[in-house]
């Protein structure tokens, strides 16, 4: 099966980057020569994508100023805005008249290295006849993140943001997830949890629920969610002695 959809959930207000996202999208802001963003583009691109829905809020027009109309990157972009920031999963929804078949999501803000990631998480997740599959790594700080409960390669459970005694496991969601189109379903079933918004973790429960096949794939490489300045920082380091090294070799 090929998977040629993607949306990019990019309609946060990215208020712990203030300053800087009082005039522009944290997704525009750089890591390298290229805004975050493009960094998630190209990874998609890479693993075949050629449709991408950016999920945007009604004040983000830099989003496509800046990414246009995907020819550049050899896509289609669709726009499509979330009048009001709900939670990822309403983001997400949000999306669903643009999405006919398996896609992916990989959030905007996030800074991924090698880019294949998401290509393995793709082939994993149609060659195990996954509902969805969630992209994991083990996290210092699971306070951050989704955290699951493995069975085996499957999730028994997940939660966002646990304490740090709550936690099942050390093992995260990264922001990077391959759905088929029953997710939109269990987001419509999805009460609002964490911070009261409708949180995509508790969709993805109501799916383990509902007995779903619910996978995970652990994502190799450098995951950085530039989410404060000094992640942005951390991501550029990375990304600058990444490409010096390349440039020697």
């Amino acid at each position: 099966m090929k998977v040629t959809q993607g949306l990019i959930p990019a309609a946060g207000k990215g208020s712990r980057l203030g300053p800087f996202t009082y005039a522009i999208p944290k997704e525009l802001l750089p890591v390298g020569e290229k805004a975050v963003i493009e960094h998630v583009v190209e990874a998609m691109t890479s693993a075949g994508i050629e449709e991408i829905t950016v999920i945007v809020s009604p004040h983000k027009h830099g989003l496509s100023d800046y990414l246009g109309s995907g020819k550049r990157f050899g896509v289609h972009f669709n726009y499509v805005v979330q009048d009001e920031q709900r939670g990822l999963a309403d983001a997400v929804l949000a999306g669903e008249h643009t999405i006919d078949g398996t896609f992916a999501v990989v959030l905007g803000d996030n800074y991924f290295e090698p880019k294949i990631f998401l290509k393995d998480i793709i082939t994993f997740h149609c060659s195990e006849h996954a509902v969805t599959t969630v992209g994991v790594a083990e996290v210092h700080d699971v306070t951050r993140h989704g955290i699951i409960t493995p069975e085996g390669n499957r999730v028994a459970d997940i939660h966002e943001k646990p304490g740090a005694n709550e936690a099942a496991s050390n093992l995260g969601a990264l922001g990077a997830y391959v759905f088929d189109t029953s997710i939109f379903s269990a987001i419509r079933a999805t009460k609002p949890g964490l911070k009261g918004e409708y949180q995509l973790t508790d969709s993805i429960r109501v799916q383990i629920q509902e007995g779903r096949r619910v996978l995970f794939k652990k994502i190799d490489g450098i995951h950085i969610d530039v989410g404060t300045p000094v992640d942005l920082m951390r991501a550029n380091e990375r990304y600058l002695r990444d490409n010096r090294m390349s440039d020697t070799e």
